[in-house]
C-alpha cells in the first residue's frame, strides 16, 4: 500500500482544491459518455431521472478520482505532470481525500439506485472499486498492462448510462465499452512516449519504461487496427447510422495513418523535433473519442 502519511496539508484548503481532487477533466469524459449511453438507449427516462442519473454517475467518477489521488500521492509527488495536485502540493491532507472519496462513493451508489435502478447502482459500485482498487492499488504499479486492463474503468460509464435507462446490457452498450477500452492504451501510451522520464522516476511500469519506446510505438499502431472494427461495428447497430458511420470511417482511417506515422519514428527523430508526431497523435486521440460519442448523439437526434 502507498505511504500517504507524509502528505499533510499545512494550510487550509480552498474549495477549488477539493474540486481538483475529483479530477474534473476526467469526470467530464465520464459525464459525457454516460450521458450519451443513457440518451441513445431505446428506453426513455423522465428528464429529472435522467439528470439525477448522470449527476450521480459523475459524483461516482469524482469519488474514484479522489481515491486515486489519495493512494497515488507518493507517485504524484515525483512526477512533474502531477506535482501540483492537491495532496502532494500540501493543500489537502491525504486523510481528507480518503474520507471524501469514500463518502461520495457511498452517496453516489445509493442515490443512483434510488433514482434509476439497482443494477446501474451496482455497476457504478463495481466501477469505483475497479478503478480505485484493481487499477490504482494493484495494476498501475505491478504490470505494463496497467492501462490495458485498467482502461475498463473508464469504459464502463456509457454502459452504466445505458443500464440506467434499460436496467441491463446490450450489444450497443458493449460496443460503446469496447470503443473506449481499445482507445485507452494508444491514448495513454502516446502520452507516455513524451513523458517517459516521469513514469521512470515514479517507478510506474508503463510500457515505455519496461519495454522501451520502439515496442510502445508498435503497440500503439496495433491498437489502432484493433479499435477500428469495433468503432465501425457500432455504426451497424440500432444506435448507428450514416452520420456516425461517416465520422467513424474518417476518424479511424486518420487514427490508423497517424499510428503508422508514430510507429515509423525513431527516438532520435522524436527528440530532434520535440516529439511532434507523438504529441499530434495524442491530441488527435482526445478529439477521436469525443467525436465518436458526439456523432452517436447527433445520429440519435436526427433518426425518426
Amino acid at each position: 500500500m502507498a505511504d500517504t502519511s507524509t502528505y499533510q496539508a499545512p494550510n487550509e484548503a480552498e474549495f477549488g482544491d477539493f474540486v481538483a481532487l475529483l479530477k474534473p477533466r476526467v469526470m467530464s469524459l465520464v459525464v459525457f459518455t454516460a450521458f450519451v449511453g443513457l440518451i441513445v438507449a431505446p428506453v426513455g427516462l423522465h428528464p429529472l431521472v435522467a439528470f439525477c442519473s448522470v449527476l450521480f454517475i459523475a459524483i461516482g467518477g469524482g469519488a474514484s478520482g479522489a481515491l486515486n489521488m489519495w493512494y497515488d500521492a507518493d507517485v504524484d509527488a515525483v512526477m512533474k505532470r502531477t506535482q501540483g495536485r492537491p495532496i502532494p502540493s500540501g493543500r489537502v491532507a491525504a486523510g481528507d481525500a480518503l474520507a471524501i472519496g469514500l463518502a461520495l462513493s457511498g452517496m453516489a451508489v445509493m442515490m443512483l439506485g434510488l433514482s434509476a435502478n439497482w443494477f446501474a447502482a451496482g455497476f457504478l459500485a463495481f466501477t469505483i472499486f475497479f478503478y480505485a482498487v484493481i487499477y490504482t492499488m494493484w495494476l498501475k504499479r505491478s504490470t505494463p498492462q496497467n492501462i490495458v486492463i485498467g482502461g475498463a474503468a473508464g469504459a464502463f460509464p456509457p454502459m452504466i448510462g445505458w443500464a440506467c435507462a434499460t436496467g441491463g446490457i446490450a450489444i450497443e452498450s458493449l460496443l460503446m465499452f469496447a470503443l473506449i477500452f481499445f482507445w485507452t492504451p494508444p491514448h495513454f501510451w502516446a502520452l507516455a512516449l513524451f513523458m517517459k522520464e516521469d513514469y521512470h522516476k515514479a517507478g510506474v511500469p508503463m510500457l515505455t519504461v519496461t519495454h522501451g519506446r520502439t515496442v510502445t510505438r508498435r503497440h500503439i499502431f496495433a491498437y489502432t487496427l484493433v479499435l477500428a472494427p469495433f468503432a465501425v461495428w457500432l455504426g451497424l447497430t440500432s444506435i448507428g447510422g450514416p452520420i456516425y458511420m461517416s465520422v467513424a470511417v474518417v476518424l479511424n482511417a486518420l487514427f490508423i495513418a497517424r499510428g503508422w506515422q508514430v510507429m515509423q519514428r525513431t527516438d532520435e527523430q522524436s527528440y530532434r523535433d520535440g516529439h511532434k508526431a507523438e504529441k499530434s497523435f495524442f491530441k488527435l486521440s482526445l478529439y477521436y473519442l469525443f467525436a465518436h460519442f458526439a456523432a452517436l448523439l447527433a445520429q440519435h437526434w436526427v433518426t425518426p
